[in-house]
Order: C-alpha cells, then structure tokens, then sequence
C-alpha cells in the first residue's frame, strides 16, 4: 500500500537535507579553522616592505635545497647555481604537518659528507621544513620545502 506523498512529507523532507548540509559545513569549518597553525609573520606590513630586497639578496645566491629521508635520518642538501656544495655560515630547519604546530620538530643537523644531516623520525605522509640559512656574506636564505615521507620498509 503506498502513501500519497504531500507537501508536509516534501517540507519535512527539504529541511531534514538542509539540516545535514548545514551540520557537515559547521563540522568542516570548525575543524579547518582549528587546524590552522596561525601567522606565517607578525606584521604582514612590515614584512612586505623589505620582501623585493630579501627575494633579490636571496635568489642572487642561486642556492637550492634538496631534502632527503631514509626513515631514520633527513638531509638537506644546499648546492650553489653550479650544482656544487654552497658555503652556508648557519643552518636551520623546523619540520612540521601542514596543518597544525604540534608535531613540529627543530632538528640538530650536522654538515658531513656535503650535506646537512639530522636524525629524525617522520610519520608517513606530508610534511613543510621550513629552511633558515645564513651565507658566508651574511645573507638570509629562507625556504619551505614541501616533503612526503614514505613509510618505513621492513
């Protein structure tokens, strides 16, 4: 036997889809805005007016960074614009997710063998090293480096 469908039955219907459409974007909002790790700078207007000067210094070393993960250790290789070591005076790297600060590490790397070296344990999936690095003629090299560590073979 079948039921006639009427416009209470379509009303209570309509509200009821509304309602989960509604309910899933608060989840997703509340969870997207406490994922968010927070300011990249204190001051976006200060910061912008050095930005060309510092993106010019920076891009003059012709510096590139390579990172690596064996499971146990992260290196970051730092070649000049002819590919060989470059003279890097102090390095420095926070690794961390993407989307929140409470895994974030600040390894010790050691230079040995032409590359930074640090030992480290990364759970498999993304990760940002934001890279810090101070040239011989004092210059500030700053980078993050998008990273997808594997997961470990046994």
């Amino acid at each position: 036997m079948r039921r006639e469908l009427t416009g209470r039955h379509v009303l209570i219907i309509t509200v009821a889809a509304f309602l989960v459409v509604i309910g899933v974007n608060l989840v997703l909002a509340v969870r997207a805005v406490g994922s968010f790790p927070g300011l990249e700078v204190p001051n976006s207007y200060v910061a912008s007016q050095v930005f060309d000067a510092d993106r010019a210094a920076q891009d003059a070393l012709g510096w590139t960074v390579t990172p690596g993960y064996d499971g146990r250790e992260l290196t970051l290789a730092v070649r000049d614009r002819d590919g060989l070591p470059a003279r890097v005076r102090t390095l420095s790297a926070t690794v961390g997710r993407p989307t929140h600060t409470r895994a974030d590490i600040v390894p010790e790397f050691v230079y040995t063998g032409g590359l930074f070296r640090a030992p480290v344990t990364l759970e498999p999936g993304a990760w940002n090293i934001h890279v810090l690095a101070t040239a011989a003629d004092g210059t500030q090299f700053r980078q993050r480096l998008d990273h997808f560590a594997r997961a470990a073979v046994k």
